[in-house]
């Protein structure tokens, strides 16, 4: 379970890069009840918070960018998790820099071409709140290459895996930080993609109380269904939408793992 206790490799923060930041904060709020709070001199950079708790960030679109959430991990040393990425074959995008005194941060992506960024804390850990509703409660890579997508991860991170069937003929692999129990330190996992023509992605779920009442609000506001709410047995109720920029994000009631 995704906790804001953070353990290093751990999930501990998202953003959203967007052509149009005042729609999607819009949009957002009209699903999530999310406000957005603009940092001074940040470029239009800000913060999108759940009665007054940080449960992710947004930013302007980098040029020539598709929109999309970015998961961050936590590392204790970017400079090394950065040099990790090269020798196992991945991209650095935007080498290790200082955000003020917050943290350090790199935006990396994998040999398969999933982007994920990595976070070393200063002032800023990570998100306020996580795992209730309205909030990440669940980080997931979509990937052509599952078994292959593991050990990157796993040489950076030092992360763990269980196989896991929800229901037969179904694979899952479960992830978990490196210390801790497999179980309780799970915050995430790997799958297929679903179409041969999907991207590898990091894919960010948001708990929720009604997953068919948010559908509706996201509609409503303006995004799109990718996967219609459905329930997957031994796992909880799931949908997957698109906002109006086309980023996707996925919704879970209950669990992501009983």
């Amino acid at each position: 379970m995704l906790t804001t206790d953070f353990p290093t490799g751990s999930p501990c923060w998202i953003d959203l890069g967007t052509p149009n930041i005042p729609a999607t904060a819009e949009f957002y709020g009209k699903v999530f009840g999310w406000t957005f709070q603009e940092v001074p001199e940040a470029g239009g950079y800000g913060f999108l918070q759940l009665n007054g708790k940080t449960v992710g960030a947004l930013g302007n679109l980098d040029a020539g960018a598709h929109s999309a959430w970015t998961t961050y991990f936590l590392t204790t040393d970017a400079e090394a998790t950065v040099k990790a990425v090269e020798q196992a074959g991945g991209t650095v995008r935007v080498p290790p820099m200082d955000v003020m005194q917050e943290g350090r941060f790199a935006a990396l992506t994998d040999p398969q071409g999933a982007e994920f960024a990595i976070w070393q804390a200063g002032g800023t850990k990570g998100l306020d709140v996580a795992s209730v509703d309205d909030a990440l409660c669940w980080a997931e890579l979509h990937t052509p290459d599952p078994e292959a997508a593991f050990p990157f991860y796993k040489g950076l991170f030092g992360w763990r895996m269980e196989l896991f069937e929800p229901s037969p003929g179904m694979s899952y692999r479960v992830i978990s930080t490196a210390d801790g129990d497999q179980q309780a330190t799970s915050f995430g996992g790997i799958a297929p993609t679903m179409q041969e023509e999907q991207r590898a992605a990091w894919t960010p779920y948001f708990a929720s109380a009604d997953v068919d009442a948010t559908v509706a609000k996201a509609t409503a506001a303006g995004g799109s269904v990718m996967m219609p709410a459905s329930d997957v047995e031994n796992v909880g109720r799931i949908a997957w939408l698109a906002d109006p920029h086309g980023a996707p994000f996925a919704l879970i009631k209950g669990e992501p793992r009983q």
